[in-house]
């Protein structure tokens, strides 16, 4: 452990070693999810979703759970399964699962059905069953599981994105859809190169400035208990400290988010997107362009009792909302300690 580090700890005061990291929790996105995917343009109307339940927890930008987003669709003379799948821009094997009367074909005219916002199946969870688990039977990423879920613990019921019934009962010996990925590459809506020529700026700067206090993937909440993903890093740093843009960009969005404090979204090439939560200040304004190293705001605190930090996060966009990376993946040094 570095000396920093652990200079950080004694100063702090908490017991930051209660907070075990579990892994990324990353595997292979399923066949489905990858052949739906898409990379729209990241312009400031498309820019954040951050449809929120009321009941949802308010210190996360996790979107309202999928289940509790489905619409009701009636029927009407014409429609097919084919052409229910196009109009809702969903798969058919997505509308079939979710409605078992299509499993007899096209459905008779004023039929109710079950419309999910995305592609995915709702299963049943067993008991006992935990995130990381579903996500290896189904080959999801952990954290677009997580997150389409309302970042809460497992219920009776779920919703896998991506996920069909084919992969809801693979068959006998076979590893369900997809091989794992190698939760240490690099996102693939881009190349290593490129993604590196779009976030080549340290958030705060310098490295040198930050302290990595919190890691990306999932861990034990030390004050919970539970286990949960977290979708960024939370970087040390002195109150007043310069915040700047990884890269060039558009600001996407630019003030308070609940418990998540001050935030700004800034939308990259490529279908790229970092988010900078818990500022002191803002000083940018939704669609204003920016370059790498132009300042966004200046570093804050969660609470008048906290210390200061970054809560920093790397995304990338498709047909599954903005997905989380591992911001170590662009920055080596956003690592645990150090």
């Amino acid at each position: 452990m570095s000396e920093k580090f652990q200079a950080y700890r004694k100063r702090r005061g908490a017991d930051l070693g209660g907070m075990v990291l579990l892994g990324l929790g990353v595997v292979g996105m399923s066949q489905g999810a990858i052949a739906q995917a898409s990379l729209p343009d990241p312009s400031p109307a498309r820019a954040l979703s951050i449809a929120q339940a009321a009941d949802a927890p308010t210190d996360s930008l996790c979107p309202a759970p999928v289940l509790s987003r489905m619409t009701r669709y009636q029927t009407r003379a014409g429609d097919t399964i084919a052409s229910l799948a196009q109009r809702h821009n969903l798969t058919a094997e997505t509308l079939i699962g979710m409605n078992s009367v299509l499993r007899q074909g096209n459905p008779p005219v004023g039929t109710s059905l079950l419309i999910p916002p995305i592609n995915g199946l709702r299963v049943e969870v067993p008991s006992g069953r935990t995130w990381r688990d579903l996500a290896q039977q189904y080959r999801v990423r952990a954290d677009v599981l997580f997150e389409a879920n309302g970042c809460r613990p497992p219920g009776r019921v779920a919703f896998i994105p991506g996920a069909t019934l084919s992969s809801a009962n693979p068959a006998a010996g076979d590893t369900a859809v997809g091989a794992a990925a190698d939760p240490n590459a690099r996102p693939r809506i881009t190349s290593p190169d490129r993604a590196a020529a779009i976030l080549r700026t340290h958030p705060l700067g310098s490295p040198t400035v930050a302290l990595v206090i919190k890691g990306y993937g999932w861990q034990i909440d030390p004050r919970s208990g539970q286990v949960v993903f977290n979708s960024g890093v939370d970087l040390a740093a002195s109150e007043g400290n310069p915040v700047v843009s990884a890269g060039e960009g558009t600001v996407a969005f630019a003030a308070n988010q609940g418990n998540y404090g001050n935030l700004v979204v800034v939308n990259h090439p490529e279908g790229l997107q970092t988010r900078y939560a818990q500022l002191g200040t803002i000083q940018v304004e939704v669609g204003q362009r920016v370059q790498a190293g132009d300042r966004l705001g200046t570093v804050g605190r969660s609470a008048p009792d906290q210390e200061p930090l970054l809560r920093f996060e790397v995304r990338s966009n498709s047909d599954l909302g903005w997905v989380a990376q591992d911001p170590s993946l662009y920055f080596q040094d956003m690592r645990v300690g150090q």
